[in-house]
């Protein structure tokens, strides 16, 4: 019989969602969607792991974007994109501080998750409790799979997937944390709802009593292929956030009363903090440097 890999405290009674589980989910006393400690990374005068590089590299990329809008950088919250590495590499980045992981297929959430839930240890060896996000397009036919081990997902683009979702949350007796995606670049490749499809999204989303809305979810553009730029789009998936939370019809659907926003990856975090984001999802910047999956696709986080 497989591990239970499920986060610790997930399950619970389908009505108490309001007070008590937007304590459960905080990366911070006032940040929703990630929860993470400081990592503990080296001195610079020391011997740095790739990882303890990385992440020192990273963390002093949000600081000069937070400093440049004067933002202060913890209000940005890491997500550890593992989809690219083994599940030895992502123990260590989460022995590093960074507990919440995305993966953006559900045969490899799957895997990494009992992976990780079966690794023993002690000390700085011990594993700590992941917060698994699921990131990548969710097909209904494994939204039981997905919603079964991660937390957060941040993909919900479509009402057909929202309902389904709700169902199965209510059927496994969850509280899903959910991001809804938004396209804002016109793509044919990229799925998500239609900025002036969101508020509609959003309402049926406060129906869901098993459903908790963090936010609005977003990727910019691919290099070349659109015609707006990454900056544009991120700036109006911020607005459209700030003009849902002012929205009265949508009073107490988002955490704390904030449409948070998850945008920004490897290549784009510095544009998606300056729009604003809550949180970024990183996985090539974090990784350079280690073993990769062999049956990773291309493309980059």
């Amino acid at each position: 019989m497989l591990p239970d890999v499920r986060p610790h405290g997930r399950c619970r009674p389908a009505r108490a969602v309001t007070s008590a589980r937007k304590g459960a989910i905080l990366c911070t006393p006032t940040v929703v969607g990630a929860t993470q400690i400081t990592p503990s990374v080296p001195p610079s005068n020391l011997v740095q792991s790739p990882l303890e590089e990385n992440l020192r590299g990273l963390r002093q990329r949000l600081e000069r974007a937070a400093s440049a809008v004067g933002r202060r950088p913890d209000e940005i919250r890491i997500l550890a994109v593992t989809k690219s590495v083994e599940p030895d590499v992502a123990a260590d980045m989460a022995r590093l501080g960074l507990r919440d992981l995305g993966e953006n297929r559900a045969p490899e959430l799957e895997r990494k998750a009992r992976a990780l839930s079966a690794i023993e240890g002690s000390g700085a060896e011990r594993v700590p409790e992941i917060r698994w996000h699921f990131i990548g397009h969710l097909q209904r036919n494994k939204a039981r799979r997905v919603a079964r081990i991660a937390a957060v997902i941040h993909s919900v683009d479509s009402l057909a997937l929202l309902e389904t979702l709700e169902r199965i949350a209510s059927e496994e007796d969850l509280q899903l944390s959910i991001y809804l995606q938004v396209d804002a670049t016109g793509e044919a490749r990229k799925t998500g709802f239609a900025p002036d499809a969101v508020r509609a999204a959003v309402l049926r989303a406060k129906a869901c009593a098993h459903l908790e809305l963090l936010g609005l979810m977003a990727m910019g553009p691919l290099a070349g292929q659109a015609d707006r730029t990454t900056r544009a789009v991120f700036a109006e998936v911020a607005a459209l956030a700030r003009t849902l939370e002012r929205d009265p019809a949508l009073i107490d659907v988002f955490a704390d009363g904030r449409c948070r926003l998850s945008m920004g990856m490897s290549g784009d975090l510095e544009e998606a903090v300056r729009a604003g984001t809550d949180l970024v999802r990183v996985g090539g910047a974090l990784f350079r440097g280690t073993s990769t999956t062999a049956n990773e696709r291309p493309g980059a986080a």
